[in-house]
């Protein structure tokens, strides 16, 4: 049987080098044409999701996966492994003993998967209709065109599926009331435009297996009468530009889709808008402005989407994981789709797991799936076996999660009945060494530059915040700081005008709620207990865990610490600037933090 070469080239493995890789392995596999064994076939794939471990390249069927490989790897690969049957030990992924696993499924980061919606992406070339062809694709569509509008629409009601861009609307009621509205033209969106800081999961779908959500569309067009479709996609994302074209192209080509779909006498044309680099822009009435060629703002939404969306006309946005699940759920039944996850959130979740986790990545679970599952489970744990001290979901308006809270399933209603949202997916890690004042600090600021600044609860009350928020962080916090930034969020979750406004205090909300010891520790103490905030932060070192190795001072950059070999070292607290290389580099965790008194005054006379 002739084997496969699959090789991650989403956005990530990319950046590491895989399209290099891609090139070497080609020529390689050329170099052996001549021999008589079994040659290869080479195959460029999306995301494979284990992103930090790539470029990730994969031999079928022997099912075996090597990571982080190198163009001067490919010769080795084809000789060994290709036309032979040896694997290459220091190109396997170890597992949490140590041992080499050989296939994905015995990788601990995707042993505790369920692929549903990732299913083919990472097998299949995103750029090859055929591809998709081969795996099934495009039958719901078929199947779709040969059912009612209602009979489709009462599948997507029965799957329970809930909008994945952040709101968990529940997407069968929303093409239900669309469909009722006899105003014609009607149009179909998805809305690609994700914004969220850590997250990837739109872009590596679009990437991985455009033609899904293209599918996904066009059935949304059948059940609601529309004859026109529009991807509004992130400006960053190139590549997933380029595959959404390709991809509408050859399944115009094949006659998929068009001016008779499958056949039928259903017609639909779609078109790819490239969104103009607002965070706001993922809200829909935004992002509708932004298509109709207009200032992306938000509109009130007393009149629905539905009813008056693109040019005043019904218009159905769904989100392009929500868009991808719907030709599973049209092929096998709505039924199906919703035996899996929990009864009020059903199907599977697409996250993007990252920051103080030991494995990052593309994340696909059972909604109702825990946090302590994801993170320890999937993600291995904290990196350095640090404590763990709060999870951030839902993006830059989601909320803080602490460690007494890991058992919490994450599904829609969960996650909001604790101050947090599901959002898109985005899941950041944080360790012990996280400053949860700076951590709001840093999102209220970034919600603050993307705010359109149209209606004043929004826009004041971020800036205002964040005032308050960089005054503790600075060492300038007063009494009363916790109790007004309470305020100010309560008042925005009110009284703004979009989602964005009223989600925007989530960060400092969840954070007051569950870490406030940390924000009197900075208004109260002058100090900051992660040891983050610099005008705040003393770094000392314990004289019974230092060794002496002299690392610590080997990586300051100002000549602040003293002391011989294997002598306890000390930190002269006149020269510290507080940057924690001493603390990142000491194995020992001999380096603490502590409280700098008049720290301010003290900087400015020296």
């Amino acid at each position: 049987m002739k084997k496969q070469i699959l090789i991650c080239c989403g956005t990530g493995c990319r950046a590491n080098g895989s399209m290099k890789v891609a090139e070497a392995l080609n020529q390689a596999v050329k170099s052996h044409n001549g021999n008589a064994k079994v040659i290869a076939d080479i195959k460029t794939t999306g995301c494979h999701g284990f992103c930090e471990n790539g470029p990730i390249v994969k031999i079928l069927p022997d099912n075996l996966v090597y990571y982080k490989v190198k163009p001067e790897d490919s010769d080795e690969i084809v000789e060994k492994s290709v036309l032979g049957e040896e694997e290459i030990g220091r190109l396997m992924y170890k597992d949490d003993s140590g041992r080499p696993v050989r296939s994905q499924e015995e990788n601990p980061f995707y042993a505790h998967q369920y692929k549903m919606v990732l299913r083919d992406v990472g097998e299949i070339d995103p750029e090859n209709i055929g591809d998709y062809l081969e795996r099934g694709g495009y039958e719901a569509l078929r199947k779709a065109v040969s059912m009612s509008q209602d009979e489709i629409i009462d599948e997507v009601e029965k799957s329970g599926i809930r909008g994945r861009g952040g709101a968990g609307f529940p997407a069968g009621r929303k093409w239900r009331t669309a469909k009722r509205y006899n105003n014609f033209p009607k149009y179909v969106a998805c809305n690609g435009d994700e914004g969220d800081p850590g997250a990837f999961m739109d872009c590596s779908i679009l990437e991985g297996n455009p033609h899904s959500v293209i599918e996904g569309l066009a059935i949304a067009a059948i059940a609601v009468g529309a004859k026109e479709g529009f991807f509004y996609i992130r400006d960053e994302y190139d590549l997933a530009v380029k595959r959404i074209k390709k991809a509408i192209q050859d399944a115009e080509e094949r006659g998929i889709i068009g001016a008779s779909v499958m056949g039928s006498e259903y017609s639909l044309k779609l078109s790819v808008v490239r969104g103009g680099g607002a965070f706001v822009c993922g809200e829909s009435t935004a992002l509708m402005a932004s298509i109709e060629g207009r200032v992306g703002e938000p509109r009130a939404k007393y009149i629905r989407s539905v009813q008056r969306g693109l040019w005043n006309q019904p218009t159905v946005l769904n989100n392009v994981e929500t868009l991808a699940n719907i030709p599973k759920i049209i092929l096998e039944g709505g039924e199906k789709f919703a035996a899996t996850g929990t009864k009020g959130s059903t199907g599977t979740k697409v996250f993007s797991l990252v920051g103080k986790v030991k494995r990052t990545g593309l994340v696909e679970v059972p909604m109702g799936t825990t946090l302590r599952h994801l993170i320890y489970d999937i993600g291995g744990g904290i990196i350095g076996n640090r404590p763990f001290k709060a999870v951030q979901t839902g993006g830059p308006s989601g909320g803080c999660i602490p460690e007494s809270m890991l058992d919490l399933e994450v599904d829609f209603d969960s996650l909001a009945s604790y101050g947090a949202m599901m959002g898109s997916g985005g899941m950041i890690v944080m360790d012990d060494r996280s400053c949860m004042v700076e951590v709001a600090r840093y999102y209220t600021n970034f919600l603050c530059e993307e705010s359109c600044g149209k209606c004043t609860p929004c826009r004041e009350g971020l800036r205002r915040m964040l005032e308050i928020l960089t005054d503790i962080c600075e060492g300038r916090g007063r009494e009363g700081d916790i109790e007004l930034l309470e305020r100010l969020g309560h008042t925005m979750q009110e009284a703004s005008l979009c989602s964005l406004g009223k989600t925007a205090a989530n960060p400092v909300l969840t954070t007051i709620q569950y870490f406030r010891e940390e924000y009197e520790a900075h208004i109260r103490e002058k100090r900051c207990p992660a040891g983050v905030c610099k005008n705040l932060t003393c770094f000392e070192i314990e004289a019974e865990k230092c060794t002496g190795c002299d690392m610590c001072a080997r990586g300051c950059p100002v000549d602040a610490i003293s002391g011989g070999k294997k002598e306890v070292h000390i930190i002269d607290a006149s020269k510290c600037i507080a940057c924690g290389s001493c603390r990142e580099t000491c194995k020992f965790d001999a380096v603490r933090t502590g409280a700098r008194q008049n720290v301010i005054e003290g900087r400015q006379a020296v």
